[in-house]
């Protein structure tokens, strides 16, 4: 399968995914609400599993095994022993850590939350108990997920998360049904309420990760259990693996703090809930734009170094860049333009909605960046080094965690979201730059001059087309217009914004005939036909 072809499969997967996922989280704020003691005390739980999971989908399988499946793919069985024997172990090694962590639930809720309230904290460890077991699941559904796409399968990955979304949608319309709606304070909650909401958010994990079993099947992967271990090279994989664990683990360790930052927040301020609905908006051209393109680019980057293919994979490292920069400038710009009214989707009021929209312009500081990173750091696992990521994650998380200790000292509580959003986006600014420093000394000249002036065009013409879209926020009225007055105008209005931002880039890049502009056209044309 193509790039093209193969991008094109993972971007409508997730664009069909994250667009289930948006209306999955309105029907959530409808029932809990954004901003409250209640929707911040089951966002802290809920995210318990998702940090482990972010743990394992981006250091151990993105780190390890998608370099070691592609290997292993040249073997005579089409490398069936090696994944059998790997989901044993991946299986096993994550039961056992789920098992644990659900025990320790009332642990890790004191770990990642500082709530004042007595009430609020035993309320997120009612519903730690229920949304830690997502864990296994979704660890399982990853490592299915990254072997597929390790072996160029990019669809079932990329479409099974619509399950989740639809069993989620599902469950919070029985809770609103049964309970009503906008339940955003402590008082009146009782355990079929934690039920109904906590199991809803766990059933839809255990949904997708079936469904993507069954894609194994269908692929020709036997499905089976095989636990002799010895001579899959375990001790190789554990070199690399204890830098990728280091590396995620430092992440982990500064979103503790983040998190205990945040929550002192909560109640009537943009907290732990706010900032995660505002990096999920962030994370719809990431996961549109990022993942999809840099996803088979990752692959063919991993089998040019297998092969020793250096030239081919400088280039593949330019022009991945260059590609994801073309389309990454414009969502930052157009994102930031429509923040009010991107919020208001995913907000009951016109002020939680304005409270949350400088969390989520915070985050998309770094937006551009992270495309570099995500190239870059890649191509350093591709080439079985975990070290270096290990080094320059240690510079952003120390400075990460700095700057939020300075902004819990110095940052007023209505602020405080914002801030350590902020924070984390200067710091991977940071990181790249570092990032791509170390990468030019251990491969040698990247010659990305020529991407770096691309990124500087992009950025040139993104800003007016930005500008425009906020224009058309301020003539439909600004904070006190139609774009804020419901979640379905506001999201009319984001596209409204989006739109016009799009296409004054656009032309930009016409009339100054940028040559990236010219390439997507005849891609798209040589596609058509």
């Amino acid at each position: 399968m193509g790039l093209g072809r193969a991008s094109a499969m993972i971007a409508a997967g997730t664009l069909a995914s994250r667009l289930t996922g948006l209306l999955r989280t309105v029907v959530l704020v409808i029932a809990i609400n954004s901003v409250g003691r209640a929707p911040d005390a089951f966002a802290v739980a809920n995210a318990l599993p998702n940090s482990i999971y972010q743990v394992i989908s981006a250091g151990v399988l993105t780190g390890v095994i998608v370099p070691q499946v592609v290997r292993a793919a040249t073997q005579k069985d089409s490398g069936h022993a090696f994944l059998a024997k790997l989901l044993t172990l991946g299986a096993l090694i994550m039961g056992s850590v789920t098992v644990v962590a659900t025990l320790c639930a009332p642990l890790l809720i004191d770990l990642y939350s500082n709530f004042d309230s007595p009430q609020q904290h035993a309320l997120a460890i009612q519903f730690a108990y229920w949304c830690i077991p997502q864990l296994f699941f979704y660890g399982m559904f990853a490592l299915l997920g990254e072997i597929l796409n390790a072996r160029k399968m990019f669809a079932p990955y990329a479409w099974a998360p619509i399950i989740n979304n639809f069993v989620s949608i599902a469950g919070f319309v029985v809770f609103i049904v049964l309970f009503g709606q906008n339940r955003n304070t402590i008082e009146g909650w009782d355990s079929s309420m934690v039920l109904v909401l906590a199991g809803t958010a766990t059933l839809g994990v255990i949904a997708q990760t079936v469904v993507l079993t069954l894609f194994w099947r269908r692929a020709g992967i036997p499905l089976r259990l095989d636990f002799r271990w010895r001579g899959m090279g375990l001790g190789h994989m554990g070199k690399l693996a204890t830098w990728t664990l280091l590396t995620t683990l430092i992440g982990q360790a500064v979103g503790i703090v983040q998190s205990l930052t945040i929550t002192t927040a909560s109640g009537e301020h943009a907290s732990t809930a706010a900032s995660q609905y505002a990096w999920l908006v962030y994370m719809l051209p990431y996961s549109m734009i990022i993942l999809a393109i840099g996803t088979p680019y990752f692959t063919r980057i991993s089998e040019h170094s297998a092969a020793e293919r250096h030239s081919e994979l400088r280039a593949d490292v330019g022009q991945s860049i260059r590609v994801l920069g073309l389309f990454t400038v414009i969502a930052a710009a157009a994102v930031i333009a429509a923040a009010v009214p991107a919020s208001r989707v995913f907000s009951n009021t016109p002020e939680d909605a304005s409270a949350m929209a400088p969390v989520l312009i915070a985050y998309l500081v770094s937006l551009v960046p992270m495309g570099v990173l995500f190239v870059i750091q890649r191509t350093f696992y591709a080439y079985g080094d975990a070290r270096t990521p290990f080094i320059f994650t240690i510079v952003q998380g120390s400075l990460v965690l700095v700057l939020t200790l300075v902004v819990a000292a110095s940052v007023p509580a209505e602020h405080l979201a914002a801030a350590v959003a902020l924070a984390q986006s200067l710091s991977g600014i940071v990181q790249t730059v570092i990032a791509t420093i170390l990468l030019r000394r251990k491969i040698g000249p990247l010659g990305l001059g020529a991407t770096w002036w691309a990124l500087c065009r992009f950025v040139l013409m993104a800003i007016p087309a930005g500008l425009a879209g906020w224009g058309v926020f301020l003539a439909s009225g600004g904070a006190d217009g139609w774009m804020l007055q419901g979640m379905i105008w506001g999201a009319l209005g984001s596209a409204l914004i989006g739109a016009t931002s799009v296409l004054v880039y656009i032309g930009l890049l016409a009339v100054f005939r940028a040559p990236e502009l010219t390439v997507a056209i005849d891609t798209v044309r040589r596609r058509r036909g």
